[in-house]
């Protein structure tokens, strides 16, 4: 058998994948931007950072703010969108779906586009979806992570979440 190596191809990267259980109306998923940045620089793509869809009752605007999510991420800039929402909060409990079409607009996302989405439902499944295997694997706050089958909850505190996090991926990814 030949070595892989020998055709000139590079061999694959090893990668992980860290599942983020959140809601873009949590308070708590604003703080833990600032480790998943620094997670995202750190390990670059052989990190996988997937968000997941967890709304919680308590926020009125989780569920629309999971579905416009989707939408960004359809239109090319899903990540952005995040940030752009989590770093507000608190406006947008007090705005609602008037802020979601905002902040598409200000990333020169399709708003009209963002507005059909959020009243034809089209993301509905995803986000369901998503709170189902959430609740079934154990997920009752945000943010909560899964990564190499472990589930590690953030809802209360952060404080040592990135490190563990590490760990895990740097024996993962043979680091």
């Amino acid at each position: 058998m030949d070595n892989p190596t020998d055709s000139g191809t590079p061999l694959p990267q090893p990668r992980a994948t860290l599942e983020v259980w959140c809601e873009l109306q949590c308070p708590d998923c604003h703080h833990a931007q600032t480790d998943l940045r620094a997670l995202r620089e750190r390990y670059g793509d052989a990190l996988e950072i997937r968000l997941r869809h967890f709304p919680l009752e308590k926020h009125q605007h989780a569920y629309a703010a999971a579905q416009a999510f989707e939408e960004a991420y359809e239109q090319g800039k899903g990540e952005e969108y995040a940030e752009a929402v989590l770093a507000r909060t608190g406006e947008l409990t007090a705005r609602g779906e008037t802020l979601l079409i905002e902040v598409a607009r200000e990333l020169s996302l399709d708003a009209e586009e963002f507005e059909t989405a959020l009243i034809d439902g089209r993301h509905l499944l995803a986000v369901d979806a998503d709170q189902a295997e959430g609740k079934a694997i154990g997920v009752t706050g945000t943010p909560a992570y899964v990564i190499d089958g472990q589930r590690l909850d953030g809802g209360k505190s952060q404080e040592g979440l990135r490190e563990r996090i590490e760990e895990i991926a740097d024996r993962l990814l043979g680091r």
